[in-house]
């Protein structure tokens, strides 16, 4: 299996990468067509969290909706091929930090910082820039993969422009760290969490919706300021990052506070351009206790 999963890589994707980004997209257009109008891709999922998330709009509308996400997907997983062999000068063209000096005054304050974000534009994009437009040491915390061959190739791609790949199962050790240079910790707050009563619930995009606690557990036990992230899409294959908002005395809000804030922050940005969210992701997927 070890062996088959390599034949792949480097016989499918690794050749895929090396293409032009012209090309990847006419491959992206191709692949559009069969995810969405032949296989139909989770299309039951989308359509339904796209119908429950805006009752308002009419159901030609949810479609348009629908069919600008299968595009951006099918974009998203091209671009997300080119990662594994990009260069440093093309990850600058690609992605922009505009206002890096919002974060790096924590940084000429001695602080770590919490830098939150959801699945919104191009995660992996930023994950292969984001270390070198900060002062910060960054560091990903991410889900390891079923395949260990997978897992380490994913993480090389990632790290190899200085991001530091974290474990969920090492998180706490990664906050305990000792003489550790300062950090910016990166968090995806919007996955939907294991357990419908180890979470936060609140409303987003019109239903209740059980949200991740990370953020806001750990801000608030380590005293590190939140910052959020926000990936725009200028044009096809190009990003801007920029931080919007920040919680610099964490200590100092109520219960469920950073959470809601963080989440309300990345509903606005869906609601501003609905189709660049993960919308294949069964995050609806718990009932609320007390409803």
């Amino acid at each position: 299996m070890k062996f088959l999963t390599a034949v792949f890589y480097y016989g499918f994707i690794i050749p895929i990468s090396h293409l032009p980004f012209r090309v990847l997209y006419v491959i992206s257009d191709g692949l559009y067509f069969i995810i969405y109008r032949v296989i139909g891709y989770r299309k039951k999922v989308v359509l339904q969290n796209i119908a429950q998330s805006f009752p308002d709009k009419t159901a030609a509308e949810h479609v348009q909706i629908v069919n600008g996400f299968y595009r951006h997907l099918c974009d998203l997983v091209v671009e997300s091929l080119k990662v594994f062999t990009i260069s440093q000068a093309e990850v600058n063209e690609r992605m922009k930090v505009v206002n890096p000096d919002f974060i790096d005054r924590f940084y000429d304050q001695g602080k770590n910082v919490i830098m939150a974000g959801g699945h919104y534009n191009n995660w992996e994009l930023f994950a292969v820039a984001i270390d070198a437009s900060i002062k910060h040491k960054a560091v990903a915390i991410y889900k390891p993969l079923s395949s260990l061959f997978f897992d380490k190739k994913m993480r090389e791609s990632r790290s190899k422009y200085g991001l530091e790949m974290i474990s969920t199962r090492k998180v706490e050790e990664e906050f305990k760290r000792a003489n550790a240079p300062l950090r910016t910790i990166i968090f995806g707050f919007d996955q939907s969490p294991r357990s419908a009563k180890k979470c936060y619930w609140s409303t987003f995009l019109n239903q209740d919706t059980a949200m991740l606690f990370g953020v806001e557990k750990y801000a608030k036990e380590y005293n590190f300021p939140v910052v959020y992230a926000r990936i725009n899409k200028v044009s096809r294959g190009h990003y801007i990052t920029e931080f919007v908002e920040s919680i610099e005395d964490p200590l100092n809000t109520g219960y469920g506070e950073i959470t809601k804030r963080m989440n309300d922050l990345l509903e606005k940005d869906i609601l501003k351009q609905p189709e660049y969210w993960l919308w294949s992701h069964k995050r609806w997927k718990h009932k609320c206790p007390t409803s």
